[in-house]
């Protein structure tokens, strides 16, 4: 019995390895988890109901941040100039120093108030800085916009790339969600001590992984120099 032409366009084996590199590469870097602490405390004068909302809608401009990352971010790249490495390199610094400011930060600092979240403000700041940068920084940008490019042109493998690509940021949305949803129990469980340790290791890893953003940047552009 001849297969529809449609269906033998889709390579559910390649979608399901595509899924799982979107995942590894993104979920590490956004790190919901470490973000929670963060969240907690920027948000610490809501309601349970708003920063349950508020939670909510951060997911949701994290999951089309990063689809819009992946399917047009090197298009807009292309027609500034801009190469994937460039941003790496940029986006890595930046991460770098957000993560040495929290490795410095002392346990009794309060963040900026500028980043407090207010009853007054409603989801005001839902975006901004909750979602970009808080959640969705630089480095994830980045991550998200070398995952799109690496698919070609042609329909077969946008057919097999789209649904890893969209189902990919959909599942680090809800995990952004759940974590957020849920951050005020969570802190709770590990306590003050717990939670100032936890946030340590986050900014360290994050540091980490603003270096190893950098490194990958550098390599693409040393790559590119004669000899």
């Amino acid at each position: 019995m001849p297969q529809d032409p449609f269906m033998m366009s889709f390579d559910m084996r390649l979608i399901l390895e595509n899924f799982v590199l979107v995942i590894a590469a993104l979920i590490p870097i956004v790190n919901p988890m470490g973000a929670a602490p963060v969240f907690v405390t920027m948000t610490r004068s809501l309601t349970p109901d708003t920063r349950a909302l508020l939670a909510r809608r951060v997911a949701l401009n994290a999951f089309l941040l990063l689809a819009a990352s992946m399917f047009i971010g090197n298009y807009v790249l292309g027609f500034f100039g801009l190469s994937v490495a460039v941003v790496q390199v940029g986006g890595g610094l930046i991460v770098c120093s957000v993560a040495w400011a929290l490795l410095k930060q002392e346990p009794d600092t309060n963040p900026d108030p500028q980043y407090i979240v207010k009853p007054q403000d409603g989801l005001a700041k839902a975006f901004y800085p909750l979602t970009l940068p808080l959640t969705v920084g630089p480095g994830s940008i980045s991550v998200a916009i070398t995952l799109g490019a690496n698919h070609a042109s042609n329909v077969h493998s946008l057919l097999n790339a789209a649904p890893s690509l969209i189902l990919g940021s959909a599942t680090v949305a809800l995990s952004i969600y759940l974590c957020f949803r849920y951050a005020y129990q969570l802190t709770s469980a590990l306590g003050t001590t717990g939670t100032l340790v936890f946030l340590r290791l986050f900014a360290f890893i994050l540091l980490c992984i603003g270096v190893q953003i950098i490194w990958n940047g550098l390599s693409a552009l040393l790559a590119t120099l004669p000899g």
